[in-house]
């Protein structure tokens, strides 16, 4: 007889996500099965999967069930496990109200990156603490056929190379990954952003992230550009004792990202909840083999 689990999807600025509640951690995900969930065709389709679970009921989170009482189980569309996504806090975030398990207000939620600050504001929108940048030095530069740009190298967590065009159509198709030199300052890959001033304080961006080539939203890569974009207006809010905010335009809507002057940054978006319904199980054992 087969069984239902229970499901969601929901998405912010397009960053979609395959929700699967699981309080006490007892439905077994292996690799293979929230890569069926995630396919667009055959599955439910999502860039990852957000595993619901009591940070007490789960071996990698039970050291933060003092500080966090919800574990963020994130796993990228292929099924590999990531340490964070800054979209898919804020749509875990985002569940948990629609659940009744939190509501407006500041609620913490572990992940594999440490607890994360989250607020969920009554407009609707949700904010996430993402840490702090690192600015490694050098120059980087990064190349689109016959063009080429400086870049500045942010790590939020993961590598960013960030490269200010006249125009967006300039970074092509982003199928593949953009060339970039030197390769000894991203040994393991980058995800490259390219950059047009829309206003004061207002960027917007195409990225390409490592392994998915051209996405609708990145938020670390959002952040990297806030950060980059800061330094080159002289606005670093270290050396002004002044929070500098960006909006910053992804394909998929508008993210706000403020650094402070201790430089934590936050982010802060939408988070929407589309659809729920059941997976049947007998259809996930066949879909991975199982």
């Amino acid at each position: 007889m087969s069984t239902r689990i229970a499901f969601l999807k929901g998405h912010g600025t397009e960053n979609d996500f395959v929700i699967v509640p699981d309080p006490e951690n007892t439905i077994d995900l292996p690799p293979a099965a929230v890569a069926a969930l995630c396919d667009r065709r055959a599955g439910i389709g999502g860039d990852g999967l957000l595993h619901v679970v009591r940070s007490a009921a789960h071996p990698e989170a039970r050291h933060m069930a003092a500080e966090a009482e919800w574990f963020m189980d994130y796993r990228n569309g292929d099924g590999s496990i990531a340490e964070m996504c800054g979209n898919g806090v804020r749509v875990f975030a985002r569940y948990l109200q629609l659940a009744g398990h939190v509501t407006e207000g500041d609620i913490a939620v572990a992940t594999r990156g440490g607890v994360k600050a989250v607020h969920i504001a009554k407009d609707g929108d949700v904010t996430v603490g993402m840490g702090r940048a690192l600015l490694p030095e050098g120059d980087v530069t990064v190349s689109v056929g016959e063009r080429s740009w400086p870049a500045r190298n942010v790590n939020m967590g993961n590598p960013h190379a960030v490269a200010f065009v006249d125009d967006l159509s300039h970074a092509g198709d982003l199928l593949s990954p953009p060339p970039f030199s030197p390769a000894a300052a991203y040994p393991d890959g980058v995800n490259v952003e390219f950059v047009i001033d829309r206003g004061p304080r207002h960027v917007a961006l195409r990225v390409h992230e490592r392994g998915s080539g051209e996405t609708r939203s990145c938020g670390t890569g959002a952040c990297a550009v806030a950060v980059a974009t800061a330094r080159r207006d002289g606005a670093d809010p270290a050396a002004t004792g002044v929070p500098a905010t960006y909006t910053v335009d992804v394909p998929g809507g508008t993210l706000v990202i403020t650094e402070r002057p201790d430089g934590e940054i936050e982010m802060t978006g939408p988070a929407v909840i589309v659809a729920e319904g059941e997976i049947d199980s007998v259809w996930l054992e066949s879909a991975t083999g199982a």
